[in-house]
């Protein structure tokens, strides 16, 4: 259902982010797209909507006016979609995620999806990316939820949410009063790995190697199993770990861990759907969309 103006998202994103680049990023269009579009409701308009404020952007007074009035447009046009597929949908969801978003996003927006969809059965399972990625290929479960990896030829993928990587120790580590380190003094921190298999090591070990860090020369603590497991022990360690931002947000607002900055280093991802090609239905469909409305809708 194609309500909206799709210029009205892309201002959205714009005047949300003041920045065309970031806009761009997160639509999975172009800067020029982004520009050519709000050019296009400018003119539709009548009215210029950004200006310069030094090296940034920000709205003009008609600006603010516009997005005041599109934030309710968008709203109400994603309550609108969610209200008319509710009630709709009966029968069993097997859903699977790998064990960061399991953990950290999955259970708010199961509890709010079994409340709008009573009558649809959820089988939810978790595992790390490469189990999520085989149950799925074994039909094993309809819609899997993961990061990192290759690309499989069997599989489609779509974009679930982005997400941050950051490196973080203990409040009660010696490595708490750091601000930041070189990543050249990475090497000689402690650190705490999740096992291979991991979407999450795919993509640090990804992000180091494209920074000049010699892999072999980290100083490996451990390696475990769980997001979970790699926290509790870095209470009792002076180690530091890369996780994702979602799976640290009550510690570091409850002060029990700090991030330290990796300068020049930077390990951004997307949360991926994954489904067999040809193996879409209305109710994986209606997943999706709802999954992406919740976070779309946290993140406002």
């Amino acid at each position: 259902m194609k309500l909206v103006d799709y210029k009205l998202k892309v201002f959205y994103e714009v005047a949300t982010k003041l920045s065309f680049t970031k806009a761009a990023n997160h639509l999975h269009i172009t800067q020029p797209a982004v520009t050519k579009r709000i050019q296009e409701l400018e003119q539709q308009l009548d009215v210029r909507l950004f200006k310069r404020v030094g090296n940034q952007i920000g709205l003009t007074e008609d600006g603010e006016l516009v997005f005041l009035y599109v934030q309710r447009i968008l709203h109400l046009y994603d309550k609108l979609s969610v209200e008319l597929s509710a009630g709709r949908e009966n029968g069993i969801m097997r859903i699977g995620a790998s064990t960061t978003v399991a953990q950290t996003v999955m259970p708010r927006l199961l509890a709010i999806f079994k409340k709008s969809y009573p009558d649809i059965e959820i089988r939810f399972s978790q595992g790390n990316s490469d189990h999520i990625r085989q149950m799925v290929l074994a039909e094993g479960i309809d819609l899997g939820i993961i990061e990192g990896g290759d690309y499989h030829p069997s599989l489609s993928y779509s974009f679930f949410m982005k997400d941050e990587i950051v490196l973080v120790v203990s409040t009660n580590s010696k490595l708490a009063k750091l601000g930041s380190v070189s990543t050249k003094d990475l090497t000689a921190i402690p650190l705490v790995l999740r096992l291979a298999g991991s979407g999450t090591l795919d993509v640090v070990m990804k992000a180091l190697n494209n920074a000049g860090i010699d892999i072999g020369a980290l100083n490996l603590d451990i390696q475990l199993e769980s997001t979970i497991a790699i926290k509790e022990y870095l209470n009792y360690t002076d180690s530091a770990a890369f996780l994702s931002i979602q799976s640290v947000r009550n510690e570091l607002r409850d002060g029990r861990l700090k991030i330290i900055e990796v300068d020049g280093l930077s390990i951004l991802r997307d949360f991926k759907f994954i489904q067999l090609h040809g193996n879409s239905t209305k109710m994986v469909e209606l997943t999706k969309r709802f999954f992406q409305h919740q976070v779309g809708h946290a993140s406002r």
